[in-house]
């Protein structure tokens, strides 16, 4: 009985040193019962932990159990061991069929290596079990584990009702991803996130109807482990620890046990997590118990498979509720074997200066001394975590905590994913997946990396299609982001890649959508456009997306049913939200070279109706309905201007000139549509000052004006800088101002100003201080100056050359 400290490096080094003592003939490992034809994939050579069994509910797949193997952990070299020695190996925890179907588990009840690190005068449980056992390797540490684990299990006084808060060596290792459960139950650690299996994964039976198990008196020193009876009722273990749920899991151990040395087995070796092993030590006895326990436990359909893992999700931090926090340290100490905290400091050095942090040779070498010198003065025959990180604090980072947290993230816990073989079993969604991303040369990798895409390029434009249908799919394994390469056209896309465990279940769960990346999200899209509130916004953005994923077969359905929707839909608002997303569809499908022409006439039907219905619009408008139209304005007339149709352009133009005459229309409404007009060269500047001066006129109050001049400038500081004439005008209105209309005025004022820039408003500033108008110089419209023409010609062409 080897009971083990799930993802101990120590634990891991000894139960390889015990089994090559031991030399079994047969080996059951802690895991789902039902996951055995899996094994065989560890021989793989493309099989790299971390990596975890997955297994989910088909039909559901949001419910879902993870099992994480690293390569330090004790499970996972068992397995190994296995497979070099060509052993008999199993799984011997309930199966996925029965974890899956449970409802409702209370857990655990108490941390292990909190009451024996309590007991050993530690405040810190990790600290202890990293001085007692990671720091050696002793293949007879076993039966004195056993042992503690006894005597904790003993019945006490009163039932303890708080559940563990840290990791522990009884806490089972697995962990059930049940999305919605853990929402519903608020765990902690975040939403969505994996938690400890004995709060999420086996079923808990009703009360008194199930066999259970009380310990023996504790044995005495170098004396065998005394074995649980499991014959005890449950009513004899009031005030025990160990739930009903760790007590069916050992029943059904037990069960395995026993079918193994009926197979034939004489030298079983059981892997399990310690405080299960003085449950399974000993003579088994009789079935009858364990089958009753057993008997009538839910059952789901489950399929299995191996994901790949990451460090991050092993760690306590990310959530998962028997992990560890320092899974980057134990591969460490696990892999460096030959004066591993030399190795390990040298690490951290080489971290630190690839942050341009300096840090000497003789850094290290202080560093070193110190971390053995704090070994020594607490006793422990190798420096720990503790002492490490002491020592990199003092000497490496100087006292600073901010370099500390970079080696931590970065060392500590080390981020690593794990790769699985291409044949294991999978979604048809999921091989699809994986086929176009090795075409396409685009690696899952657990650190956040930056993809810039140059749509000009064949390869680009099919990941940029591959990364938008994952979207839709609800597949986050891209996330859009702002370029860092300076461009203003539309051929660049960046995407920061970043591949989660979780995107795994993220997978199945779409392959409900159909077998392709591309038919999955064509029916998705199209089932999303059926929705019976869908607006005519909702449609066009999913046009674009489609456009953007390349989903051909899905463009004729959305445009069908935006074309319909448009048609019945009577809110303007609506309308002109909608209009600069289906002119960005026409335009970047023509980048792409995708068919649009279906949807010239839907975006032309929608400025008609918008142009129609703008008048009534617009009409009774508070000031911040008036503020949120006046943004639609902004956005469509920038849409068609990129279009750049003469017919769209010339009947937006008409609306928004009926608009500017209107004189029951609020200011800020107003003042834009001259601003828009102006800027597309329809109004000159005279005509523009001619209808500031009649908004400024004393036919309105302080307040209409102020609306009117905040519409016309809008966040246009330089428009006040450049027309000297224009500033001139507004400042003779603020002086003429009383002082109770200026007061009335000056929240609105203050926040136009306010929206300059800085140095815009320093600008306004000086004109103002300079005073009066600045005449208008005539333009000159004849004759050319060749020599200074030249000039500039020289200057354009060394800059074409530097470009």
């Amino acid at each position: 009985m080897f009971g083990i400290r799930h993802h101990g490096p120590g634990s891991a080094r000894s139960l390889r040193l015990a089994l090559e003592q031991f030399r079994p003939d047969a080996i059951l490992i802690e895991g789902p019962a039902d996951a055995d034809p899996l094994i065989a994939h560890i021989a793989a050579a493309d099989m790299t932990p971390p990596v975890a069994l997955l297994a989910y509910v088909p039909d559901t797949p949001s419910r879902a159990a993870f099992w994480p193997f690293a390569v330090f952990s004790p499970e996972w070299q068992a397995l190994r061991y296995a497979h070099e020695h060509e052993v008999s190996v199993g799984f011997c925890d309930l199966p996925a069929t029965h974890a899956l179907a449970a409802t409702d588990e209370p857990g655990d009840r108490t941390d292990p290596l909190a009451v024996l690190a309590a007991t050993a005068g530690y405040d810190d449980p990790e600290r202890w079990w990293d001085a007692v056992i990671e720091s050696s390797a002793d293949a007879d540490v076993f039966d004195a584990v056993t042992e503690a684990m006894a005597a904790l299990r003993e019945p006490t006084s009163e039932p303890t009702d708080s559940p563990a808060e840290t990791i522990s060596a009884g806490d089972d290792c697995y962990a059930a991803a049940d999305r919605e459960a853990s929402e519903a139950a608020d765990a902690p650690g975040g939403s969505g996130e994996a938690t400890n299996a004995n709060e999420d994964s086996d079923t808990t039976a009703a009360q008194g109807d199930s066999d259970s198990q009380v310990l023996e008196a504790p044995h005495e020193i170098g004396e065998p482990p005394t074995a649980i009876d499991p014959a005890r009722e449950a009513d004899e273990l009031i005030g025990s620890s160990v739930d009903p749920h760790t007590l069916r899991r050992e029943a059904y151990m037990r069960q395995t046990m026993r079918k193994a040395l009926k197979g034939g087995a004489m030298r079983l070796a059981v892997v399990c997590g310690a405080f299960h092993a003085p449950a399974l030590v000993g003579p088994l006895g009789p079935a009858a118990a364990d089958t009753r326990m057993l008997k009538g436990l839910p059952k789901v359909k489950a399929t299995s498979t191996w994901v790949p893992w990451t460090h991050s999700r092993l760690a306590g931090s990310s959530g998962y509720g028997a992990g560890v926090t320092s899974p980057g340290w134990y591969h460490h100490l696990f892999t460096e074997t030959d004066q591993p905290i030399a190795r390990w400091l040298t690490k951290v050095a080489g971290t630190l200066r690839a942050h341009d942090l300096p840090v000497s040779s003789a850094h290290i070498i202080e560093s070193v001394r110190l971390a053995n010198t704090l070994a020594a003065l607490r006793e422990r025959p190798l420096p720990g975590l503790s002492e490490v990180t002491e020592a990199t604090r003092a000497v490496l980072c100087e006292g600073d905590e901010t370099m500390l947290r970079l080696v931590t993230g970065e060392l500590v816990v080390g981020e690593a994913l794990g790769s699985v073989p291409e044949d294991t079993p999978a979604v048809p969604l999921e091989a699809d997946l994986r086929a176009q991303a090795r075409s396409l040369r685009l690696t899952r990798q657990a650190l956040s990396r930056q993809l810039d895409l140059d749509l000009r390029k064949d390869r680009d434009v099919a990941r940029s299609h591959l990364l938008h249908r994952l979207r839709l799919l609800a597949i986050g394994w891209g996330t859009p982001t702002s370029s860092e390469v300076r461009n203003t056209g539309t051929f660049r896309e960046t995407w920061t890649l970043v591949w989660e465990p979780e995107l795994a279940i993220a997978v199945i769960e779409a392959s409900r959508w159909g077998t392709t990346l591309l038919s999955a999200a064509e029916a998705k899209i199209l089932d999303s456009a059926t929705a019976p509130d869908a607006t005519v916004a909702d449609l066009g953005g999913a046009l674009e997306q489609a456009l953007l994923a390349d989903l051909g077969g899905a463009v004729p359905g959305l445009v069908a049913r935006l074309e319909s929707a448009a048609a019945v839909d009577h809110d303007v608002t609506r309308l002109l939200a909608a209009l600069p997303g289906l002119i960005r569809t026409l335009r970047y499908g023509d980048v792409r070279g995708t068919d649009v022409a279906a949807l010239t006439r839907v975006a032309n039907g929608m400025l008609v109706r918008i142009c129609a219905g703008l008048p009534s619009a617009v009409t009774g408008l508070d000031a911040d309905a008036a503020a949120a139209l006046r943004v639609l304005l902004d956005d469509a007339h920038l849409a068609l201007a990129t279009r750049d149709d003469e017919w769209s352009t010339r009947e937006w133009h008409s609306a928004l000139g009926k608009l500017a005459d209107r004189g029951d229309v609020h200011g800020s409404l107003v003042g834009r549509a001259v601003r828009l007009l102006c800027d597309a060269g329809i109004l000159d500047d005279a005509e523009s000052a001619r209808r500031l001066s009649a908004a400024l006129s004393v036919g309105h109050d302080p307040a209409e004006k102020a609306a009117w001049i905040d519409g016309f400038l809008g966040g246009r500081g330089l428009l006040l800088v450049h027309d000297r004439n224009l500033l001139h005008r507004i400042d003779i209105w603020l002086r003429s101002l009383d002082e109770d209309q200026f007061v009335a005025t000056l929240p609105l004022l203050r926040r136009t100003f306010g929206a300059f820039e800085s140095g815009e408003r320093q600008a306004i500033a000086q004109a103002v201080r300079d005073g009066g108008p600045v005449p208008v110089t005539p333009t000159r419209t004849g004759g050319f100056d060749p020599d200074r023409g030249a000039l500039a010609l020289h200057a354009v062409t060394r800059i074409l050359a530097v470009a």
